[in-house]
């Protein structure tokens, strides 16, 4: 990390609480987290934004992960892309399955659906100027409604922020997002190299 963070034993307040509920999540109080306390009182109103897009979110955790997956290579963001690439496994099946999507998702075997899911938040992260109506008339006769465009964009949109913050101040993948698996570890990689 880049700037100076509250540490654990540091913590008071909402960030003591929001730092208890991700370790006994996760064993540990990601960076990604960490990252927003340069500023300290950022990281609750960080955390209310991300919970209420989530919980709000009208697509599964699948499609969250996935929409992801996809901004973050485009980003390039190596935390995000290990982080989503990690929990992709199970929803996939498989570490090839993951490559594949991350390699080229429109050659995975992926539904049409998704497939139209992702080319958009693909253009979300590289260049939303570009997109068009034709790009919402398309994702409409794939299927989805309004709100779940609304959804990706917004996806895929927030990814390009917090990834980017995430790079900005040096926040680095954690070991346990890390596969032990040199080919999908380097596939992961697609920003800043791990340390």
């Amino acid at each position: 990390m880049f700037l100076q963070t509250i540490e654990e034993d540091e913590a008071t307040g909402r960030v003591a609480e929001i730092y208890e509920k991700q370790k006994a999540q996760l064993g540990f109080v990601m960076e990604a987290a960490k990252c927003f306390t340069a500023r300290p009182d950022l990281l609750p109103i960080y955390t209310d934004f991300s919970d209420r897009i989530r919980a709000g979110f009208s697509l599964g955790l699948r499609e969250w992960r996935l929409i992801t997956l996809i901004a973050a290579k485009q980003i390039p963001s190596t935390y995000c892309s290990h982080v989503y690439g990690k929990q992709l496994i199970d929803d996939l099946g498989s570490k090839e399955a993951v490559l594949a999507v991350q390699s080229d998702f429109r050659k995975a075997g992926l539904p049409d659906k998704d497939v139209a899911m992702l080319s958009y938040a693909e253009k979300v992260a590289q260049d939303a100027s570009g997109i068009s109506q034709t790009d919402i008339d398309a994702l409409r006769a794939a299927g989805f409604s309004d709100r779940q465009i609304c959804d990706i964009a917004l996806c895929a949109a927030f990814r390009c922020f917090v990834s980017r913050f995430f790079d900005a101040v040096g926040a680095g993948t954690e070991p346990a997002f890390i596969d032990s698996d040199e080919s999908f570890r380097s596939a992961m990689t697609v920003g800043r190299a791990l340390s």
